[in-house]
């Protein structure tokens, strides 16, 4: 990176070598988003502990109590479903990012595969849905540390936690890597530690426990397998969909790494055992050393549950402790994400120019700043009007995910084609079945969309999503036209 601020102009779009051309002249192959100045830089250490942290998020320390109780051990299922989607999309993302390297993601191939529309929209949308978690993960941060220090009112508790992570954000492209470095690496060994401690527990083999161990006894001895119906399954899945949001964090990340393929490459490939270790494997533990019912999963949090039934010492501090990393862990990605999306945008004209600028240290200092200060109005919401403007947010938010999972599923279906015709040695990753498990996928996303219409919380959060969604795609279009209009753009999408 040169010392002089750089500017990634709206000029060459993913794809726009060939959209630019005279007519009857063979478009050219698109462009990477990553063959322009953009950030580059950081440790190579921190890439796969990324990877490996970016799935566990504070969702699954906070909300797994609730799905428990819906659901009782079925509950195990609806993690497998869930995960078993996201495996499938992380392949589809992984085939796109290893062939083509990109800040923007799945928003700049939605772009090439799809038409700048789609990646205009599902980018902004991508960026909305992270400025709010920014909102949601400082309150819940600040939270836990007014109960240490009750002296410092919580609002003052968000406001530090979003300038200190905003600072080491500004500081330099390394620093975000660096602070998940230590935030994943927490995580990671404090579930494998619950896991392990709590399989010896399980079995009776841990030296004085206070739980004797009842083996897989407690999957089955309350009302069975199923003791809420297997409909329950479904109903699970609505509650621990969204705890699985943030896998696809690391396929931004690596249009900053210096081997930006096989970063990739690695983070797909272990998607699999992360999601069986973290997610089935801590909740198996949970369900084996407490009958699902039992009162103290939904009132402690079912980690603190479990670990108070083995008899470990201030388990509920030590709980906040980890959750306090999940939570700063999510708004150092939170912030990091939004940020790059912003960059992106830029880049390709989608967005104001600012926000492909890098200063001297190659950060996009822009794009973070133009993503923090809504995160600060997004908290102010939360202070001010919870129950109302934050309220909409979130729900206009809380399918965003969703969106972004179908369209990863669409672009891959034209993407696997443009990639074979341009650049077929690219194709390092490949997605299994293609396109069956694609299609096979995007009904399963569909189903889950469909499903949240009939359930009184998901209902709205659909809607209200859709609704923000139509208005984002709107105003693409109309972008379009009027350039089209004003003879300022004359690309096209990409022949597929």
């Amino acid at each position: 990176m040169t010392s002089q601020t750089t500017l990634i102009g709206p000029g060459p779009h993913p794809g726009g070598a060939g959209r630019s051309a005279a007519p009857g002249t063979p478009p050219a192959p698109p462009t990477d988003d990553t063959t322009a100045a953009h950030p580059r830089g950081g440790p190579k250490r921190p890439r796969s502990m990324i990877a490996i942290g970016g799935v566990i998020g504070a969702g699954l320390f906070v909300g797994s109590g609730t799905g428990i109780a819906a659901a009782g051990p079925a509950i195990l299922l609806s993690y497998a479903l869930v995960g078993l989607m996201v495996v499938f999309v992380m392949r589809m993302l992984g085939e796109m990012a290893a062939a083509r390297p990109s800040s923007g993601s799945f928003s700049a191939y939605a772009d090439q595969a799809l038409g700048r529309w789609a990646g205009f929209s599902i980018g902004w949308l991508y960026w909305f849905f992270w400025v709010v978690v920014l909102a949601v993960e400082a309150t819940a941060g600040a939270k836990i540390l007014e109960g240490w220090v009750p002296g410092v009112p919580q609002w003052a508790w968000a406001l530090i936690v979003m300038v200190v992570l905003t600072a080491t954000n500004l500081v330099s492209v390394g620093s975000y890597g660096e602070f998940e470095f230590w935030f994943a690496g927490i995580k990671v060994v404090a579930i494998g530690a619950f896991v392990v401690v709590g399989l010896l527990a399980v079995f009776g083999l841990l030296p004085g426990s206070d739980n004797p161990g009842a083996g897989l006894a407690h999957l089955t001895d309350t009302g069975g397998f199923f003791p809420q119906g297997p409909g329950a399954i479904l109903t699970g899945v609505l509650m621990v969909v969204f705890s699985f949001m943030g896998s696809e964090i690391v396929t931004l990340a690596a249009g900053e790494s210096e081997n930006p393929q096989r970063a990739v490459q690695k983070a797909t490939n272990s998607v699999i055992w992360r999601i069986a270790v973290f997610y089935l494997g801590s909740i198996f533990i949970v369900l084996t050393l407490l009958p699902w019912n039992d009162a103290s999963i939904v009132k402690d949090g079912s980690y603190v549950a479990a670990l108070n039934s083995i008899g470990i010492p201030h388990a509920g501090q030590v709980m906040n402790v980890i959750v306090l990393t999940a939570v700063l862990s999510c708004l150092n990605s939170g912030l990091y994400t939004a940020s790059r999306m912003a960059f992106s945008l830029g880049g390709r004209g989608d967005a104001p120019k600012a926000f492909a600028r890098t200063n001297k240290r190659g950060v996009p200092q822009a794009a973070i700043l133009s993503s923090v200060v809504f995160g600060f109005v997004a908290v102010f919401f939360n202070y001010q009007w919870p129950d109302t403007v934050f309220q909409f947010l979130l729900n206009s938010s809380g399918a965003v995910a969703l969106f972004v999972w179908l369209v990863i599923c669409f672009t891959q279906l034209r993407m696997r084609g443009m990639i074979l015709r341009e650049s077929p040695e690219k194709l390092i990753v490949r997605m299994w079945l293609f396109p069956y498990l694609t299609w096979a996928t995007i009904a399963m996303i569909s189903f889950v969309l469909v499903y949240m219409l009939t359930d009184d919380g998901g209902r709205e959060q659909v809607l209200l999503s859709l609704l923000v969604a139509a208005l984002v795609v709107a105003v693409s279009l109309v972008r379009e036209a009027r350039n089209r209009r004003n003879g300022t753009d004359a690309k096209a999408p990409a022949d597929a």
